[in-house]
């Protein structure tokens, strides 16, 4: 009885995958090879968006800056110092979720000669988005670019 239900199930499942396999060969046939087909773009066909952002460090003297926008970097630079990049969305997700850009200033002499966070703005196709409130935040300017 073992090998009857054994038998049978090995027929039914050989017959199934047949089944299957017979269905997608004419359809597969029927279609160019993909190297023919046109590339469909990350985005999901609407298209990639480029903003430009530029990153700011306003002061004077020299200070250190941490920055995120191409790429994540940390150097020593003169003030004012100004750094801007394209960035592109190419993907649904980066579009709604965003891109995350930032620069956190290092430390200058204020005024009453203490140090202070140096005053950072990014801006994103000439429109002001984020600041730390002229060095008064202790927080980097960071916006997400969508």
């Amino acid at each position: 009885m073992r090998k009857i239900i054994t038998g049978a199930a090995l027929v039914l499942t050989t017959v199934l995958l047949a089944g299957c396999g017979s269905d997608d060969a004419p359809a597969a046939a029927d279609k160019p090879a993909t190297s023919a087909q046109p590339k469909a773009k990350p985005g999901g066909g609407s298209g990639e968006v480029k903003r430009e952002v530029t990153l700011e460090v306003l002061g004077t003297g020299t200070s250190s800056v941490y920055y995120n926008l191409d790429t994540n970097k940390m150097e020593q630079v003169q003030l004012p110092w100004k750094k801007t990049a394209t960035i592109t969305l190419t993907t649904d997700a980066e579009k709604k979720v965003g891109h995350l850009v930032s620069v956190v200033p290092g430390s200058v002499p204020g005024p009453d000669g203490m140090l202070r966070a140096a005053s950072c703005v990014i801006t994103v196709d000439g429109k002001k988005v984020a600041d730390n409130q002229d060095g008064k935040s202790n927080k980097p300017c960071e916006y997400k670019v969508k």
